[in-house]
């Protein structure tokens, strides 16, 4: 991937294994902040930051320990179009203001390297400031998601 204008900042790049830990524990954090109705799993944050190191249809971006970015690239289910989603985006909150913009434009250029059409962003319930942040950076709104417990 190469990231081109606001996206080339040394801070922003694509993850590594050394980034592992580090990530799990990011993902920890935004799942904390979001108030999921579910309990965290390292286990299962570990499997999903190794899927997306090792499959070339998946993204993980990190920001100097400071935030996280995975999505993935695909058809879209209704349309003849190849279109990005955000799996997970967190900054941790002493770094915001400092990377969104940056890991926003490196998202979108490595989707556009996918040959996506779209790029999508979700925003957890928690945090309408990212509306915001998405409006900015050209996103409309598409969807509203609803969770309900069962059982």
């Amino acid at each position: 991937m190469t990231m081109k204008g606001a996206a080339a900042v040394a801070d922003i790049r694509l993850a590594t294994i050394a980034d592992r830990v580090p990530m799990v524990m990011l993902l920890r954090d935004a799942h904390a902040a979001g108030g999921l109705p579910f309990a965290f799993s390292a286990a299962h944050a570990m499997a999903l930051v190794d899927r997306h190191l090792a499959e070339p249809s998946l993204l993980a971006l990190v920001c100097d320990g400071a935030g996280v970015l995975l999505a993935s690239a695909q058809e879209h289910p209704f349309a003849a179009v190849r279109y990005a989603m955000e799996t997970v985006w967190w900054i941790a909150p002493e770094a915001r203001g400092r990377f969104a913009v940056q890991m926003l434009a490196a998202y979108e250029s490595w989707a556009t390297e996918q040959g996506c059409a779209f790029a999508g962003m979700a925003a957890l319930a928690s945090f309408p400031r990212a509306g915001i942040i998405y409006r900015r950076a050209g996103f409309r709104e598409a969807e509203t998601h609803f969770l309900k417990p069962l059982g």
